[in-house]
């Protein structure tokens, strides 16, 4: 079975399973994304570049190439476990878009069994690090984020870097409610951020969808999660 964990510094979190269960979800994932009869449709290249990105970190898990252990974190019975790291943010924002390409295609209750215990692990890896702030969360799970933006991945981006850039630990995770708001749709911040967007697509001569932010100031490979 799929679990996740919070990662020490409350960074994001570590999904964790057999090669079986990250398989198995991986090929759901599959399901709902990269589908040329939606392509040239409006927001979907979008979620589809977000998706592809959470997809791409459950395939080199399964493929032993993020993180291993023998055992499972509530088994003492040894067998090898795959997993990856993830922000709190991609994987929020992932689930999101998941979730609207979802109303698109016919699903089936395994599929929608992967998703739930997604969500459960997910709360309870929240609940676990900090169990105040995740009661503000918890929205941001069930359909809090707006699934149908044109430009989700430039908003998750976006939002990620300014967590990151927060240095993790539980003061960073107490300002994560407030960072997800302009994620939501017609608040203040994701109006700002969409006139932001507008403003550099004008600039640059480009579609709003090309956009990419510059986060060279972030150095990846030293963030400790």
């Amino acid at each position: 079975m799929i679990y996740i964990l919070p990662t020490k510094r409350g960074m994001g979190v570590e999904i964790w399973g057999t090669y079986d269960d990250l398989t198995n979800f991986y090929e759901v994932i599959g399901k709902f994304w990269n589908d040329e009869k939606y392509l040239n449709k409006k927001g979907f290249e979008n979620r589809d570049k977000l998706i592809s990105s959470f997809s791409y970190e459950i395939r080199k898990a399964k493929e032993s190439s993020r993180l291993k252990r023998k055992t499972s974190h509530f088994s003492p019975d040894e067998q090898e476990y795959f997993g990856c790291q993830l922000s709190w943010v991609h994987l929020l924002f992932s689930l999101t878009a998941i979730k609207f390409n979802m109303r698109y295609y016919e699903t089936n209750k395994f599929d929608i069994a992967q998703i739930l215990l997604i969500e459960f692990w997910l709360e309870k890896a929240m609940k676990s690090f900090d169990k105040v702030t995740a009661m503000t969360l918890i929205g941001f799970i069930e359909d809090g984020l707006y699934g149908a933006n044109n430009y989700i991945y430039q908003y998750m981006r976006s939002i990620n870097l300014d967590y990151y850039t927060l240095g993790g630990g539980k003061p960073a995770f107490k300002k994560l409610p407030d960072l997800l708001k302009k994620g939501v749709f017609f608040t203040n911040e994701y109006k700002e951020y969409e006139k932001y967007l507008q403003k550099e697509a004008k600039r640059l001569s480009c579609e709003i969808t090309d956009l990419e932010l510059s986060d060279d100031n972030i150095d990846y490979e030293k963030i400790k999660w």
